[in-house]
């Protein structure tokens, strides 16, 4: 209670405590133009996975990771009213480097396009390549392409592709579209007392906590079944392609030794399989820092059906949910296809309170850095040796928060016709998605999380007070304070793009 109360108040005085750039306005209508491009950034060689503490070196492709390219413009003749070029990753996050870099890459091939106006987002795949130019633990196996050498890689492929997006526009349509379908479920568990010790334990919640004990009370949070959806036609009103905007991660194969791009890999299988091989999937995972596509209960009784289905893996059972879910909206959604839409795309850096650690956050987290440097390096684990430096990271923030007390965050909000889009960079609790997309004044909300940058989570109040990985400081770069600005800000800008 006593956290509760103090997150409280502090609320108002940060959600004023930073000056805001000015606010958008309703954009003017122009006629839409939209062009899109794919390309696998699977490595041919080895490399080590992100997503877990410990290291894990791919031995097989199970499907290719991709990166997909949007590029969309409003015009009133030969005038360009506004831009954006969005791009879907399979990784785990976007590291901090990558953006900065991919726009320094474009420099000059993208005529009349404002760099600023793109952005990546991250599907948040585990069993993607390590992008991190610091990772949790050093790669040096003979045969095992580096992280930088990765990324550069990557990066190459990936300008490739929004050149060619943005030189494929051309006159488009668009529809918009809402579906349900069950895909991720709340893992975060609350008990009657405090499960284990610090960092993960000492508090009355838990990630991936058990919920078949006396302990147990509840699932601490909410759960989104919907997809929102954004359909794209060419001038002869066929599907060119989609963007499915969905409250889960996709880290059915986290723990795998293989390359995966997890469900979203197999919602393009069976969406080309179903609509012609030409047709684009681009995924957004909405706001879901406490969601997971793993069951949380009724695991026997799930097990059990799909062994009577046939069925041979969960992301296949939530991919097919999904494209069902698409299926289900198509014909409706294609009698309402718009040529002529209002574009608006406002981007800014937006400053948000750091989650400052406290004296006894640094003691506990330096305690556990001389544990692992008590023992030999040589005998240290890639997990031991990656908890090491989570906890040091602990400490240098420490010692550095008095001077540098805001996180600076990319936000792009878009009105696209009737609906919005939001961005945010973080694992963002579903609880402050939901906010957004019911105090919005567009018909639908887009909430995109992994954007840019961090990849670090955002707890709400009530996970904050409960504790366990996901909600403590080795998880929290901004806490809920920061949450509250950004959501508030975030609906200030979205509203404004509907003001009449």
């Amino acid at each position: 209670m006593k956290i509760l109360l103090s997150f409280l108040f502090i609320l108002a005085p940060l959600q004023s405590g930073f000056a805001a750039p000015p606010k958008p306005t309703a954009p003017t209508v122009g006629r839409l133009h939209t062009g899109w491009a794919m390309t696998s950034i699977t490595p041919d060689v080895p490399v080590a996975l992100a997503g877990q503490f410990h290291k894990r070196i791919s031995e097989r492709i199970e499907t290719p990771v991709t990166a997909t390219a949007l590029a969309i413009e409003t015009r009133v003749g030969d005038q360009a009213i506004d831009q954006a070029i969005m791009v879907s990753c399979d990784l785990v996050i976007i590291a901090d480097h990558i953006q900065p870099r991919l726009r320094k890459l474009l420099a000059g091939r993208l005529p009349g396009f404002d760099p600023k106006k793109l952005f990546l987002n991250a599907t948040h795949t585990h069993s993607a390549p390590v992008t991190r130019a610091i990772a949790w633990y050093d790669v040096t196996e003979p045969g095992v392409m580096k992280p930088d050498a990765y990324v550069d890689f990557m990066l190459k492929k990936i300008a490739t592709a929004v050149e060619t997006a943005w030189k494929n526009r051309a006159p488009s349509g668009i529809s918009w579209g809402l579906g349900h379908a069950v895909v991720g479920s709340n893992r975060r568990m609350v008990y009657r007392t405090a499960q284990g010790q610090p960092p993960f334990g000492g508090g009355t919640a838990a990630m991936y906590g058990r919920n078949n004990i006396p302990d147990f009370l509840s699932v601490e949070g909410s759960e989104d079944t919907g997809i929102e959806m954004l359909f794209f036609w060419n001038d002869k009103k066929k599907l060119t392609g989609c963007v499915l905007n969905v409250a889960c991660p996709s880290q059915v194969r986290e723990s795998s030794r293989y390359i995966s791009s997890d469900y979203w890999g197999k919602v393009r299988q069976q969406m080309q399989k179903r609509h012609g091989a030409d047709v684009f999937v681009l995924p957004w995972c909405g706001a879901a820092g406490d969601q997971s596509p793993h069951v949380q209960y009724r695991k026997g009784a799930e097990a059990r059906m799909r062994k009577l289905r046939g069925d041979l893996a969960a992301d296949q059972v939530i991919a097919r949910r999904i494209v069902n879910a698409v299926d289900t909206a198509l014909p409706a959604v294609r009698k309402d296809i718009r040529t002529e839409v209002p574009l608006g795309h406002h981007v800014e850096t937006l400053k948000l309170p750091r989650r400052m650690v406290t004296r006894s956050e640094k003691e506990w987290a330096q305690a556990k850095v001389d544990q692992v440097l008590a023992k030999p390096a040589a005998k240290r684990s890639s997990a031991e040796e990656s908890h090491r430096r989570w906890n040091q990271h602990v400490i240098d923030r420490f010692n550095e928060q008095q001077a540098n007390p805001s996180f600076d965050m990319e936000l792009h909000v878009l009105r696209l016709g009737d609906v919005a889009v939001a961005t945010n960079p973080f694992e963002l609790f579903l609880d402050f998605g939901l906010r957004m997309k019911t105090q919005s004044k567009a018909q639908q909300t887009f909430i995109v999380q992994l954007t840019g940058s961090s990849g670090w989570y955002l707890p709400t109040i009530k996970a904050a007070a409960g504790g366990g990985y996901s909600a403590i400081i080795q998880s929290n770069l901004v806490g809920p304070e920061g949450g509250e600005v950004l959501v508030n800000r975030t609906l200030e800008l979205i509203n404004a793009m509907w003001a009449k």
